[in-house]
């Protein structure tokens, strides 16, 4: 709450509720409230945010405990835990007497599983007797919980949280397939009394040696869930396989003596499972208590993002259908996530947005926040890239050589929707020659997102009839103009040329777009600022280009948001990127690796921008439908020399021949502004150049293995 900013902003509550969203998971966390004594409990916070949610017709689900110890005066593995998170429900309980439905411990065989055995997190355990002590604490701590808070408001209801996960494998993976798939059970089967002698894993538990008065006392004392709450995620379907040489060291680990690999299903099955549909069935059919999905997020590029809650919806309204007691599909995060892709073991600064992106001055609404509001309202579905296949389910997927699906999962893998299989609407991409137009065309592809690519033989941008002909050809949901005059040294003997590519072209595109109701993406650059300014400029900031190329994309500007407020306009500078080879951080690698010397200003100041961040941001931004003028780049500020010395290091080469040197000395014809570097007041939203230019370096490694390997088959 800290990190994306909602401890501040109450006026985020608003914003949830604009969602159509019935009811909230939200903390009370007691950490947080009361992390020296209950009796020094400050209560400011919740006292502001539970009452206005209330008003605003949203139901707070009450969490007190999420992922975590608790204060430092106690952990999972305390004797004391269990009384001391009593106390503190009953307190607040006494606080909020109105509040009805609580998740005194957010999934406590989860919290269990990482804090007891993984080690990931405190009090960082990994033996299975810190696990089972860890689960019966959280488990005894939310029946007594529930009781403290039962006490004071009789009609309170146990929202009760956990991974349904599932898990398969080959017939020598047997015994610890059933064992995992018993195990998953527990915090279910501990709170509603079902664990005794009799129970599958008893004698796993007591092996552990812990005293088996403390599961029996849990048997005695029982408090199932009002609503099951089921959390599922990509990773939640595993596949347990002996024959650990076909996987990555990452993936091999020895439990219970067994050496094993272990992934998740959808990459590495033949044929992906059904998702969460029979699963849900089988919560239904084991426990006979209402259900909700409690979390249904994926960190994904947005189109999968939107894939994955509707698949999600889908099933859980199926499975309505079909008899199970089935009561909401929760949208977790509200406003993403920050390094949960490290467990948050890390401070990264990894983020993956929810339906609200954090990353600006105020939150901003994602497609996401569009697809739940329909959703919430019966209204149809109105992004186009639903028509795709999430990654999950394309062939595209695996990390491994596939293995062929068990007949008991390929039974049940028999996902349908109704728009999987209608022809999806394009995305028409001008520029099939160019750097970006390619790059597009290759991302989209990834993404599994439908597009055209076309050159100016078919289709004139310039010639309006053309553009409304392939507008009528080819059907698309959106235009990105990828194509246009980039000679900067030339375009001063060449302005005619030049305005026509750079100006009018995108003009006429984005006239046509607003009349047949297409979104719209075209591209400037940071050459529309005369470069006076000391600071990185942000996009409200006054253009007055230097030259004729700057002038063309600056005039271009003007007139297509003129012609078409809602279009998408990218300024960004410097490109660099895997798949060409004529980029300035290539050419400046390929010299140093051959020990040429390899000239740079050290006079002019850029912000360097990474084709595939750059496109996949372009992406997401359009299925946001976001408009007006964005600045998208890699965010530090250096000169092309100092760009080329840091591409040096990250590719692990000598910079020593990096020639530094004043830009009137490289023969330069167009005027460039001695500083351009670009900000955004809007959200940085592109990694570090530091860190795409790590990741360049890495593809750029692999690549030239990869020829070196053929030239010595060769």
């Amino acid at each position: 709450m800290e990190r994306n900013g909602h401890a501040e902003r109450l006026q985020d509550l608003e914003r949830f509720a604009s969602l159509g969203v019935r009811a909230i998971r939200y903390p009370v966390l007691w950490e947080r409230t009361a992390p020296e004594a209950l009796a020094d409990a400050d209560w400011t916070w919740s006292d502001e945010r539970l009452p206005a949610l209330r008003d605003l017709g949203v139901t707070p689900i009450v969490g007190l405990l999420h992922h975590g110890s608790g204060p430092r005066h106690t952990s999972l593995v305390a004797a004391d835990f269990a009384d001391k998170l009593a106390a503190y429900a009953g307190a607040v309980a006494a606080r909020y007497p109105w509040a009805e439905f609580y998740t005194p411990v957010n999934e406590p065989l989860t919290t269990a599983r990482f804090s007891g055995l993984a080690g990931a997190w405190y009090p960082h355990g990994s033996d299975d007797r810190t696990f089972v002590q860890a689960l019966l604490n959280q488990c005894r701590g939310t029946v007594l919980a529930m009781r403290a808070i039962r006490q004071v408001n009789p009609d309170a209801k146990l929202v009760q949280t956990d991974d349904i996960s599932k898990t398969y494998g080959t017939r020598e993976m047997a015994p610890l397939v059933h064992f995992y798939n018993e195990r998953r059970w527990l915090s279910w089967d501990l709170l509603c009394g079902m664990v005794d002698s009799r129970h599958a894993l008893w004698d796993y538990l007591v092996g552990t040696g812990i005293d088996p008065a403390e599961l029996l006392w849990l048997r005695d004392n029982p408090c199932p869930p009002d609503i099951i709450g089921v959390n599922y995620y990509a990773t939640s379907e595993r596949w347990l396989d002996h024959r650990v040489e076909c996987f990555p060291a990452s993936h091999r680990h020895t439990y219970r003596d067994v050496h094993h690999a272990d992934m998740e299903t959808s990459r590495v099955l033949a044929t992906p499972t059904a998702g969460i549909g029979p699963l849900l069935r089988e919560v239904w059919e084991r426990y006979s208590l209402p259900v909700a999905v409690t979390e249904a997020h994926i960190d994904a590029n947005r189109e999968d993002q939107l894939r994955w809650l509707l698949e999600i919806w889908e099933a859980a309204v199926n499975e309505r259908k079909a008899g199970a007691d089935i009561r909401a599909v929760t949208v977790w995060a509200l406003l993403g996530s920050y390094d949960w892709n490290c467990l948050v073991t890390e401070c990264n600064g990894y983020y993956e947005p929810g339906p609200f992106d954090v990353r600006g001055e105020q939150p901003r609404p994602t497609a996401l926040a569009a697809l739940m509001r329909e959703l919430a309202t019966g209204r149809p579905h109105a992004s186009p890239v639903l028509q795709g296949q999430g990654w999950w389910r394309r062939p595209g997927r695996f990390l491994v050589r596939p293995v062929a699906t068990p007949g008991e999962v390929a039974d049940l893998a028999t996902f349908r929707h109704h728009g999987r299989n209608q022809v999806q609407q394009p995305i028409l991409i001008t520029g099939a020659s160019g750097t970006l137009g390619s790059a597009f065309a290759r991302l989209c592809e990834r993404r599994h997102l439908a597009y055209r690519i076309v050159t100016r033989a078919e289709m004139d941008m310039a010639d309006p009839a053309a553009v409304a002909a392939a507008i009528v050809r080819y059907r698309p949901w959106a235009v990105i103009n990828a194509a246009g005059y980039v000679r900067v040294d030339q375009a001063e003997a060449d302005a005619e040329r030049c305005f026509r590519d750079n100006t009018t072209a995108p003009t006429i595109l984005a006239l046509a777009c607003i009349r047949h109701g297409l979104r719209f993406t075209t591209f400037s650059s940071d050459l529309v600022f005369d470069g006076k300014q000391t600071t990185p400029y942000v996009e409200s900031d006054a253009t007055s280009p230097v030259g004729v190329y700057g002038q063309s994309k600056a005039e271009a500007e003007r007139r297509v948001l003129d012609a078409n407020p809602q279009a998408l306009v990218i300024r960004s500078s410097a490109f660099f990127g895997p798949w060409d080879g004529h980029n300035f951080v290539s050419l400046a690698l390929d010299a140093m690796e051959n020990g040429a010397p390899f000239a740079a200003a050290a006079d002019l100041i850029v912000t360097p921008t990474y084709v595939p961040d750059l496109v996949n941001t372009c992406l997401d931004l359009m299925i946001d439908n976001e408009h007006g003028i964005w600045h998208l780049s890699n965010g530090t500020a250096v000169t092309w020399a100092q760009l080329a010395s840091m591409a040096a290091e990250a590719a692990d080469v000598d910079g020593s021949c990096v020639e530094a040197m004043s830009s009137a000395r490289l023969g330069y014809l167009a005027r460039r502004p001695a500083y351009s570097a670009l900000g955004s007041e809007r959200a940085p939203l592109l990694p570090s150049l530091s860190d795409a230019l790590t990741r360049y370096a890495g593809v750029r490694a692999e690549r030239n293995a990869r020829t070196g390997e053929i030239r010595r088959v060769v």
